[in-house]
């Protein structure tokens, strides 16, 4: 009899550790879940809830709850556990490491351009990179994927791939041209060399292409990634000149030239030879590879006086600048960065966007710059739009009651984005798709 009471204590006692347990499990889960929907609501209201580009998709019917895609996630917050499965919380801050993807145990996330509402336009391309015009490739930003790990990666694999498939052709002037020399040009250049390709590379601005056009002081967050003719890079955040010095260390090394400030103006492909035209010259090639941003060209006001030479569409030495009047247009991260830099050395800096709030902020840019205005670093005019840019003056219209504002004006910064190069695609024949929540890596 004792015995048994003892079998009894203790089951009862295991059976109270395993309810704690669970009690404790379901309370936990119900604080995640809580804390979730409050961050959903946030994102939401901020604007940051809905996908502007790539972003994880997570299958419910797969999805066990680990947390490894959202401790994975060098962004933090993109997702989050809703009733023990992870659910996406802010999808447009996702810059598309790839990290949930292959922390998943369960191969339960994708990752995904577009949504069923909103397609993106990307040109059609293969899984080796080749696009709908056969000896075409595209790696890069231009294809969807911009992170510069991603972009280092894709235009290794594009070369390579490129280079099986290439027959020797004695007619053309190159093996392959590349354009553009940001990550992916860089890369797929690199990758030629080691390869022995006779090639080209051309870029319409400068060295580095969109990391070029980064303020200096923006911090560019990367992870390890193998750059060819180098090995690997290990850096968890750096800034645009500490990258730009390793790429031209390397491009130094390896004795390579790039074709700077040249920009391509057409593309033609007659039987297996390419002729790509520049503003400097006329080139033939076997293949071409693309790796150009989705900006193409920035996008312009269509105001009056923005063709003055006050006016830019880049920061590129924000230290240089001093004890200026300066207007910043734009309600995006890359504006409100480039007005912050530019409130040091004593310059009177304004910010005008058109929206009534800054909706797609990363929190860090939104908090500095809520600072910034409370601490009188800056002046935010919202609702407006620019009417005019004189010599000495910018006349500004405040879209809800058509009032003019004048502000005294040495400086405009444009950031409204750029104009897709899908007419430039189109001309040289590849086929552009629009994708609706397509998936750009998924598991088997």
């Amino acid at each position: 009899m004792e015995v048994l009471l003892e079998n009894i204590v203790a089951y009862l006692i295991v059976i109270l550790i395993i309810s704690g347990a669970v009690i404790f499990h379901l309370k936990r889960t119900s604080r995640k879940t809580k804390s979730t929907a409050d961050k959903i609501r946030i994102a939401k209201e901020q604007g940051f809830y809905e996908p502007v580009s790539l972003h994880p998709v997570v299958d419910p019917d797969r999805c066990i709850g680990s947390a490894a895609c959202i401790e994975a996630c060098p962004e933090k917050d993109i997702l989050g556990l809703v009733n023990g499965q992870a659910k996406t919380v802010n999808a447009s801050r996702c810059v598309g490491h790839g990290a949930c993807f292959h922390a998943c145990p369960v191969q339960a996330i994708s990752l995904c351009i577009g949504t069923e509402q909103r397609g993106v336009e990307l040109p059609h391309v293969a899984p080796d990179f080749e696009s709908s015009l056969p000896g075409l490739y595209i790696a890069g930003e231009l294809g969807g994927m911009g992170l510069i790990k991603n972009a280092v990666e894709q235009g290794k694999q594009a070369c390579e791939n490129l280079t099986r498939k290439l027959q020797p052709n004695h007619h053309v002037n190159f093996d392959i041209i590349i354009v553009g020399a940001g990550p992916a040009g860089i890369s797929a250049t690199l990758t030629a060399v080691k390869n022995k390709l006779k090639y080209l590379t051309i870029e319409q601005d400068s060295f580095g292409g969109t990391v070029f056009n980064f303020p200096r002081a923006k911090i560019v967050m990367t992870s390890p990634m193998d750059l060819p003719l180098y090995g690997k890079i290990k850096l968890s955040e750096t800034n645009k000149t500490q990258l730009l010095a390793l790429w031209k260390d390397v491009i130094s090394r390896n004795r390579i030239s790039i074709n700077e400030s040249e920009k391509v103006e057409s593309i033609h492909k007659d039987g297996d030879i390419f002729t790509v035209t520049t503003t400097k010259g006329q080139y033939t090639s076997a293949s071409v590879l693309l790796a150009i941003g989705r900006r193409g060209s920035p996008r312009k006001l269509g105001a009056p006086g923005e063709e003055k030479e006050k006016v830019a569409y880049r920061l590129i030495e924000p230290e240089l600048i001093h004890n200026k009047k300066i207007l910043v247009v734009g309600g995006g991260d890359s504006a409100v960065e480039s007005a912050l830099l530019l409130t040091a050395n004593n310059n009177d800096v304004t910010i005008s966007y058109r929206g009534e709030t800054f909706a797609r902020l990363k929190p860090g840019n939104l908090k500095k710059l809520t600072e910034a205005e409370q601490g009188g670093m800056l002046r935010i005019i919202l609702n407006s739009s620019v009417k005019e840019i004189l010599d000495d003056k910018v006349i500004l219209i405040v879209s809800d009651s058509n009032d003019l504002i004048e502000t005294d004006n040495d400086l405009v910064y444009i950031f409204a984005g750029g104009e897709l190069p899908t007419k430039f695609l189109e001309k040289i024949g590849i086929r552009i798709t629009k994708k609706f929540g397509d998936a750009i890596l998924k598991h088997n």
